[in-house]
């Protein structure tokens, strides 16, 4: 009988403690009150208008001098921070709900399972940021995508050079991270088609 008490009581102070110390479920865990929400991920065509999608030329050459060089893509981001529980807050949102973007993961996939970096797909990267967001306004950023150094390595050096035909469509997988004004971790995914090839510069 004892025993069962000790049972029930202990799922009675489970359940207490998970609604005063309630996780967000959506940002891996984190105990913030605030969500990261990802409204829009965008990149550019080849006549550089925003677009779903990513057109990058992994070899340039300059019309005059005929030299040719690579460089990086970028891609934009749009957050919006907003309270986890809206509903259920007992005072107004304060600067302690305000999100920082620290830093971003990007790693890079293909459909047809073949997804070695450095010979299927480019090498995954970390960056870094540093904007702040306040609950209910909505910041976009500018990130690099692919480096300068994946259009010099497999297996876009393999476009450039002639070893490959067509296109390469990669996925990139984008993890934002940041923290609120308590120091709690919150996070946001995102993905973006990339179409590489050695394109027409003219």
């Amino acid at each position: 009988m004892k025993k069962k008490k000790f049972i029930i009581k202990a799922a009675i102070l489970c359940t207490v403690s998970f609604m005063l110390i309630s996780c967000n479920p959506l940002e891996n865990d984190s105990l913030s009150n605030s969500i990261l929400i990802l409204k829009n991920l965008l990149g550019t065509d080849l006549e550089g208008n925003s677009s779903n999608y990513l057109q990058s030329d992994v070899l340039k050459v300059d019309e005059q001098t005929g030299a040719s060089y690579v460089i990086a893509d970028s891609a934009t981001a749009s957050f919006e921070v907003q309270l986890l529980n809206p509903d259920t807050a007992t005072t107004e949102p304060s600067q302690y709900n305000s999100i920082t973007l620290t830093h971003y993961i990007v790693s890079y996939s293909r459909t047809d399972g073949k997804n070695e970096p450095g010979k299927d797909v480019p090498y995954g990267f970390e960056g870094y940021m540093s904007t702040l967001i306040e609950v209910g306004t909505v910041s976009t950023i500018a990130f690099i995508v692919v480096r300068e150094v994946a259009k010099l390595e497999q297996p876009l050096v393999d476009l450039s050079e002639g070893r490959a035909e067509g296109v390469l469509q990669v996925i990139a997988t984008i993890d934002f991270y940041g923290k609120d004004m308590l120091g709690n971790t919150v996070k946001a995914s995102g993905q973006l088609t990339i179409y590489f090839a050695n394109y027409n510069d003219s």
